[in-house]
């Protein structure tokens, strides 16, 4: 085949993906807003975040206040998570495991929402990052952990640097500002805009995957002998993914 341009000429150790709008198509908050009738407010500072300010505890704090789940609810979105996954996630995790790549979930989401959903991709709890909520006794909102790292804008930077003092050589995937703050730490950065075209992110990230699939990644984070080792099988998808990279589905900066 013949080493590409852009292709690793060390292979990774980890991969850490972000759950809202790249492992599922949506986001969390803003099902759990529609469904208690505060849908637009909340959107509006979701895309404020996510283009611009990133997330910070005042603002994570305004969203929750505004939407105040329960229990329930939380719970819920984990399946809506799966239901709306982003294709072929599955596949693409499966082939990166097979290559010895640590598979991490570094997210701003509801731990109660987002754990669930990674265990079903075989993600164990302990390569999960996410925000602990609080609820009474009947379910009800009542508050989320303060010095979580994801409602902060470098949060994702600082797990970003935890996750390498075991594994070195790590990738961080995702669509919005907090994570364009693990760009400059992490060995490949690569932006996700299948879900949500942002120019700003596009314009911020090394590569930027347009497509809805996430086959692109495959070439991006797979080294030239670690392709040749793959099943016939996995050797297929990943021509797909480097067909549709070809045809202008990444933009490589």
């Amino acid at each position: 085949m013949g080493k590409l341009t852009w292709q690793l000429s060390e292979p990774l150790d980890a991969v850490v993906f972000d759950c809202d709008s790249t492992l599922s198509q949506i986001e969390g908050i803003t099902v759990l807003a529609k469904e208690n009738g505060v849908e637009q407010d909340v959107v509006d500072l979701t895309e404020l975040a996510m283009n611009e300010t990133g997330l910070n505890e005042a603002l994570y704090a305004k969203r929750l206040n505004l939407v105040r789940p329960t229990l329930d609810q939380v719970v819920k979105t984990s399946d809506l998570y799966y239901k709306k996954i982003t294709p072929d996630v599955e596949q693409v995790i499966h082939i990166l495991r097979r290559c010895g790549k640590a598979i991490f979930v570094v997210s701003a989401g509801l731990y109660q929402s987002v754990a669930p959903f990674a265990e079903r991709l075989d993600i164990p709890l302990s390569h999960v990052h996410a925000v602990e909520t609080s609820f009474d006794k009947n379910g009800h909102y009542l508050d989320f952990d303060h010095k979580s790292a994801m409602v902060r804008p470098d949060g994702k930077r600082e797990v970003a640097e935890l996750i390498q003092e075991t594994y070195p050589a790590i990738a961080h995937i995702g669509d919005g500002m907090n994570d364009i703050a693990a760009a400059g730490v992490v060995e490949r950065f690569i932006g996700y805009g299948g879900s949500c075209y942002r120019e700003v992110i596009a314009n911020l990230s090394d590569f930027y995957v347009k497509s809805l699939s996430l086959l692109p990644l495959l070439p991006l984070l797979l080294t030239e002998l670690e392709v040749t080792l793959l099943p016939d099988e996995d050797k297929k998808l990943y021509a797909k993914g480097l067909e549709m990279l070809k045809a202008g589905d990444v933009l490589i900066h």
